[in-house]
């Protein structure tokens, strides 16, 4: 089977309206409000911008260079780096299945919500209608028992738009959506911030999110605190800008658009928590009690306390749900996205398939097991343990395991610190190689050692061990054990692969790789053979 063509981005402005939506997600809305107000309020911004600079860009900056080096999947670029790291990409693969299962399902909820908020249909209990008489949740966590078909509709469309989506490609579908989604999202959620001011009270909840608490500074937990919504806010340590950077053309400008794409993602992320607080303060406003008493994060925040505002304004309550509801369902599908290309691209690389059986292969199994699953009178309880544990010990861990083997193991730091800078405006210099061989890791490292030392104190929300131990751990585990498993089968497509890029490189599009991507960046058959392909002249 001859070398299919890769794909490729129409613009660099298509790219990263993809990666501004791949970033952009429900942890956005959500996520960041509550964290910065438990950790500092406005006091939280320092150390949540120092995180950006030395974790979230230059971890980006790397994924693009893996990416657009190698211009193909995680697996196969990490297996051009260094053939026992392509263990590492399959095992990010596995992490992006499990998510897309259980995301596609948070999607649903709030496609219904867009329309339970033009007649406020949750009543005068929000909290009971979401728990009991939407999801219908057992008592107990447990294996499937029976199906909700007021989840397992939306979650069947969801899934039929965004497979639609991929099966047109990277140009004609993932681009073009994206191009209408992310300024559709954006208009939405300014008119919801704009609404939100208007209420009475909305000044309440802003001088609790950014009245600064400097005392918060010397806290140790507030550091990791910004560390973890950076890194997991911006789609990195799980392959998704590996497979985005791919497809861009070899003349782009990787640092500017990982500066561009990293600060997009914390301004929204900033208009997320005016528009969230100023809400939140007109609840407390009409409630009689203070911010504290009515600040949430998560499902908690997004299926009860905004109803409870919905309920209580007293005009407009129909446009505000349905802006928040909708910008909910647009900032999901965006990420939904992205999470489900990696997996396409991996198994494109894998067996040579073209895009559509692909899509209905890899993306109707992905689908089926979402639908299996989620939508059932026990979903909320595996959903809950499948975030948790696969977010923990799957992308957080993925990510660090990356950054020793590629940074500590085989240093391969300054190969691509060069193919950015020979292909970007804004030059690296060392404090790129600081962040991501020191910094970075130090700190994932310890995320990782004080998550796992309260993990191991007490079951993650009192769940049952048996619960934990397929729905948590056996998922967490199961996924590293799949990357390494497939790592393991011969890839006789990878020799011919890099023969192809070899003879491309040498070809017609020679002339439009500059100098300083030559030797050191070429991609050769001999790569894929060695062990450890790491050069000593990029040592």
């Amino acid at each position: 089977m001859g070398q299919q063509a890769r794909e490729q981005w129409g613009t660099r402005a298509g790219f990263l309206m993809a990666a501004i939506g791949s970033a952009i997600g429900l942890g956005n809305i959500w996520r960041f409000p509550y964290v910065a107000y438990d950790n500092g309020g406005g006091a939280f911004l320092i150390p949540y911008l120092i995180a950006l600079l030395t974790a979230g860009i230059p971890l980006l900056i790397l994924e693009y260079s893996i990416g657009h080096r190698y211009r193909s999947s995680a697996p196969l670029s990490y297996r051009r780096i260094y053939r026992p790291a392509e263990a590492i990409g399959w095992w990010q693969v596995a992490i992006c299945f499990v998510i897309a299962t259980y995301y596609a399902v948070i999607v649903a909820w709030a496609i219904r919500y867009s329309w339970f908020s033009i007649g406020q249909q949750w009543g005068d209990d929000p909290n009971g209608f979401f728990f009991e008489e939407f999801l219908q949740i057992s008592d107990t966590p447990g294996m499937v028992s029976g199906f909700v078909s007021g989840v397992a509709w939306p979650l069947i469309a969801v899934w039929v738009v965004v497979l639609g989506i991929l099966a047109l490609g990277v140009r004609k579908g993932i681009e073009k959506a994206n191009k209408v989604f992310i300024p559709l999202l954006v208009v939405l959620f300014v008119l919801l911030v704009a609404q939100s001011l208007t209420l009475e009270g909305a000044s309440e909840g802003l001088n609790a999110l950014f009245t600064p608490d400097w005392s918060a500074m010397l806290d140790g937990g507030v550091w990791i605190a910004a560390y973890g919504q950076i890194f997991f806010s911006l789609s990195i340590g799980f392959a998704i800008m590996v497979t985005y950077a791919s497809y861009l053309k070899r003349k782009t400008d990787l640092t500017g658009t990982a500066l561009t794409a990293g600060f997009a993602n914390s301004s929204f992320e900033l208009l997320a928590g005016i528009g969230v607080f100023a809400a939140l303060g007109f609840m407390a406003h009409s409630a009689g009690t203070g911010v504290d008493e009515v600040a949430a994060s998560g499902i908690g925040l997004a299926f009860v306390a905004f109803p409870q505002i919905i309920s209580t304004l007293p005009f407009g309550g129909a446009l505000f749900g349905l802006l928040f509801f909708v910008s909910l369902v647009i900032a999901g599908i965006t990420s939904l996205i992205s999470i489900v290309q990696v997996i396409i691209s991996a198994v494109q690389d894998r067996t040579g398939l073209a895009r559509v059986p692909t899509v209905l292969l890899v993306g109707g199994a992905t689908a089926v097991a979402s639908i299996l699953l989620f939508p059932t009178h026990e979903g909320l309880y595996i959903l809950d343990s499948f975030d948790h544990f696969i977010n923990q010990y799957g992308i957080a861990m993925a990510g660090l395991v990356m950054i020793l083997v590629f940074g500590w193991l085989v240093r391969r730091l300054p190969v691509f610190e060069r193919h950015a800078n020979a292909v970007s405006t804004i030059r690296l210099d060392r404090w790129w190689k600081v962040a991501l061989g020191g910094i970075t890791p130090i700190l994932l490292g310890f995320m990782m050692w004080d998550s796992l030392r309260s993990e191991l104190t007490s079951n993650y929300e009192d769940y049952p061990d048996q619960f934990l131990l397929v729905a948590g751990w056996g998922v967490a585990i199961g996924a590293i054990v799949f990357g390494i498993i497939v790592a393991c089968f011969p890839w006789k497509r990878a020799d011919a692969i890099a023969r192809a890029d070899a003879e491309r490189l040498a070809g017609a599009e020679d002339a439009e790789v500059p100098p300083e991507l030559d030797a050191p960046d070429r991609i050769t058959a001999t790569d894929t053979e060695a062990g450890d392909n790491t050069k000593e002249g990029d040592r």
